[in-house]
């Protein structure tokens, strides 16, 4: 009896081409790690792409006690973890209350805060500026976090919704039949099965608020309260000529998203599989 092939021509070609994409993708995050340990005349005259012959561990002191990266690092961690604490906080119970609750209006609310989804941030940096300063924040980690919160709630809503409308409501006439309130439906019943939906929502935001620059640059001008992308331009401007030194802050700047990303990536593909929450 023949056995059916294993491997044909058109899976291995695919397989091919997903090698070839995973080293173009990750040769550029390799490079920088190897940029990040040489000093300028290996980086530009012997050795731009190759590993580095001496490592030059100095680059990364440099970086980190002249430049003052640690301030400029907490206050990303700082606006980065409140900013998703109080996003996924809101959009959680928004999408379950427009997901599963009935109510008049519901789902005019739920596409009018889609909206936000298309409106270009360009357009209100001036105005926003102004009410920033009205509300007396400027040159706070505030004037920075709570437009973060406002401008992140679409997309979130949008995952957590999808993700809410495939769970069976079995799940909360159960637990009501048990006796359970609406909160308690909510925390202990529907939070533990939307993990995935969280999960993917947070890597998102990360990425989002972690690397964000537009607003930071106009809502934050005091030096010390700087957060990690901007320090980075002043850092390039002040030093140009340090190649080494900012390559070493380039990596300790994705240091977190990756570790964020390796943490939540199982999450992540659950979510993107949308698994049945109850299963026969």
């Amino acid at each position: 009896m023949r056995t059916k092939s294993k491997f044909t021509v058109g899976s291995v070609a695919f397989r091919v081409f997903l090698y070839f994409y995973a080293v173009v993708n990750l040769y550029p995050i390799v490079w920088m790690l190897f940029y990040s340990f040489k000093d300028n005349a290996e980086m530009f005259v012997t050795n731009p792409f190759g590993f580095p012959k001496v490592f030059h561990w100095e680059n990364y002191v440099k970086a980190w006690k002249t430049f003052n990266i640690p301030v400029y690092f907490m206050n990303s961690v700082k606006v980065t973890v409140i900013t998703i604490l109080i996003t996924v906080t809101i959009t959680t119970m928004f999408a379950y209350a427009v997901a599963r609750m009935r109510f008049r209006g519901q789902e005019t609310l739920r596409l009018v805060t889609l909206i936000g989804m298309f409106l270009p941030l360009q357009c209100i940096m001036i105005p926003l500026a102004v009410l920033v300063r009205d509300l007396h924040i400027s040159n706070t980690l505030w004037a920075v976090i709570i437009p973060y919160v406002a401008f992140n709630i679409p997309f979130p809503v949008m995952v957590i919704y999808g993700y809410l409308r495939s769970l069976p409501y079995e799940l909360e006439e159960s637990a009501c039949i048990d006796g359970a309130t609406i909160w308690q439906c909510f925390i202990r019943v529907i939070v533990p099965n939307i993990k995935s939906a969280i999960a993917t929502v947070v890597i998102f935001l990360f990425m989002g608020v972690w690397n964000e620059y537009n607003l930071a640059l106009i809502l934050l001008t005091r030096n010390n309260l700087k957060t990690l992308p901007l320090g980075i331009v002043f850092f390039q401007g002040e030093h140009t000529n340090d190649f080494g030194a900012m390559g070493a802050t380039m990596v300790i700047a994705s240091i977190p998203t990756i570790i964020i990303y390796i943490i939540f990536s199982n999450q992540v593909e659950k979510a993107m599989t949308v698994s049945g929450a109850v299963k026969g």
